[in-house]
């Protein structure tokens, strides 16, 4: 059914709009952590990198489907995943707290890499994209409603 690839990728962007909001989360957490458990220096800001999933078959299937041939199985949905959570490379913050026990010998201390408003407003927006695969989805789920109502 037709509507099983739409529900994929539907699914794939409610999953994908789920890990980014919960890394913003992770980096409005450690917005003040100035030391991580490896020891390297303060919390590093984290992204996720998306890479669109193609839902074009190739040549191959498109011609086994214009000549009436069977190619259930080998048919991809399109959609979004996720390819890594990578760290920010921007340098970090640098305050002047002597009085703070990671602060150099001249009282400098390495804050993390982290703006609040840019966090937030990567939070709305990951927002919004997950509304509107939820719109989406309940489009769907109305046309599907309607397609068995007609069958009826």
């Amino acid at each position: 059914m037709a509507f099983l690839g739409s529900m994929n990728i539907v699914g794939s962007g409610l999953t994908a709009q789920q890990l980014r909001l919960d890394v913003i989360s992770e980096n409005i957490t450690n917005l003040n952590t100035t030391r991580t458990e490896e020891g390297d220096g303060p919390y590093r800001r984290k992204i996720v990198v998306f890479e669109a999933e193609s839902g074009r078959n190739d040549f191959r299937m498109a011609m086994a489907s214009a000549m009436g041939a069977s190619n259930r199985g080998s048919e991809r949905a399109g959609g979004v995943k996720v390819v890594e959570i990578a760290e920010d490379p921007s340098p970090f913050a640098i305050s002047y707290d002597p009085t703070h026990p990671d602060a150099d010998e001249e009282g400098y201390l390495e804050m993390p890499n982290i703006t609040l408003v840019k966090e937030i407003t990567d939070a709305m927006a990951a927002t919004q994209a997950y509304s509107a695969n939820v719109t989406a989805f309940n489009t769907l789920k109305a046309v599907v409603a309607r397609g068995m109502d007609i069958g009826r």
